[in-house]
């Protein structure tokens, strides 16, 4: 923590997500780290510098068993309190470091071997340039988008990875904004089935509580 000048964040290394299992400290005096590991549990932790980045993009992307690789557009994802909020396309980064995130996540797939959907997470810096920051071997939160503005979606796109059928077309028909439905964001429900450009999909979950991811709509932006 000295090293990182008192700021970075402090996480489990195994089974957290969605904002558990993390300290963020910022400009913190040293003395005070104390007892924070016994709070988190006593378990293997990680330390991680804080990262001055523009925004986040992540990347959805496939690799068949053939080796060929289709990656989606990417998308700008927004956190609160470490779970994400909204992935919006497109992402407001200019065509070069769109497809820079992109060839990186075909570059990770191949050297990795990987047959199926991963998701990539990039911190985008001042200048333009990446700094991955996630790997999600598996379908994403941030590619539910491609439900409602897609031909083929990345559930889709999995299933065809990994049973050697040849990999869907990863282009986006529209605009759009995914939205996840927290805790008691289900209230929202009734007047979100009122709207027509809008994909909704609850996860069937019996009880809502908060921080808990309960479902999530795409709202498309047709073209005027």
């Amino acid at each position: 923590l000295k090293t990182f000048n008192g700021s970075g964040v402090l996480k489990t290394r195994r089974m957290g997500y969605d904002g558990k299992g993390q300290r963020v400290f910022r400009n913190m005096e040293t003395a005070g780290f104390a007892g924070v590991c016994e709070a988190m549990g006593n378990v293997p932790l990680i330390l991680e510098s804080l990262v001055a980045f523009e925004r986040e993009i992540s990347v959805i992307a496939a690799r068949g068993l053939d080796g060929s690789v289709a990656a989606y557009d990417p998308a700008e994802n927004v956190h609160r309190e470490g779970i994400l909020r909204t992935s919006t396309l497109p992402a407001a980064i200019d065509p070069a470091t769109a497809t820079a995130a992109k060839d990186a996540a075909a570059k990770i797939l191949s050297a990795l071997d990987y047959v199926g959907v991963i998701g990539v997470e990039f911190f985008v810096l001042a200048d333009g340039s990446l700094l991955a920051n996630e790997l999600a071997p598996r379908v994403h939160n941030s590619g539910h988008w491609t439900e409602a503005a897609c031909v083929v979606s990345q559930f889709e796109q999995h299933i065809r990875a990994v049973t050697g059928l040849p990999l869907g077309s990863p282009a986006r028909h529209f605009d759009c904004v995914m939205e996840n439905l927290i805790g008691d964001d289900m209230l929202r429900v009734p007047a979100l089935l009122n709207e027509p450009d809008l994909m909704l999909h609850l996860y069937g979950k019996a009880e809502s509580r908060p921080g808990r991811k309960m479902g999530h709509f795409t709202r498309l932006i047709r073209p005027r």
